[in-house]
């Protein structure tokens, strides 16, 4: 059986990338590892924070590619200790945000074991365009 898209209607062209992002997000969103917010800061500004307790700056890596977020978590194991009790997971993450067309990364900055994230999301200008129409001249093109 052939599965049906939302996306399939001639009046909605050019958004298959968008079917893409939808269905890469409803793969993603059992991901529960580590908590976050996103929190609207204005009109023009976001911030996402994760929360990260027990990592160093050296331990996060935070990239953008082709519109995706990636933040990456990795703790080195601490060998030499001996543990008593274990409570604390010292386990590597994973997770990806995907940006809409246009948002900027700012910066990021490690407080209190919570990552901030802040974005921009300038506002676009309306811009009118005119399309001229040509006459026929017949070639059928």
């Amino acid at each position: 059986m052939a599965r049906t898209s939302p996306f399939g209607s001639p009046l909605l062209l050019g958004f298959d990338r968008l079917e893409e992002v939808v269905d890469r997000l409803t793969r993603s969103s059992a991901e529960g590892y580590p908590p976050y917010n996103v929190v609207h800061l204005g009109d023009e500004r976001l911030r996402i924070s994760l929360a990260v307790a027990g990592f160093d700056e050296d331990d996060l890596d935070v990239t953008v590619e082709r519109n995706e977020l990636h933040i990456r978590g990795r703790q080195a194991e601490d060998n030499g200790a001996v543990y008593l009790y274990r409570g604390i997971a010292a386990r590597q993450f994973h997770r990806t945000f995907l940006l809409a067309d246009g948002i900027e990364v700012d910066g990021a900055r490690l407080d209190s074991g919570l990552l901030h994230i802040d974005l921009t999301r300038p506002t676009a200008p309306e811009i009118v365009k005119t399309i001229p129409i040509r006459g026929g001249d017949g070639a059928g093109s």
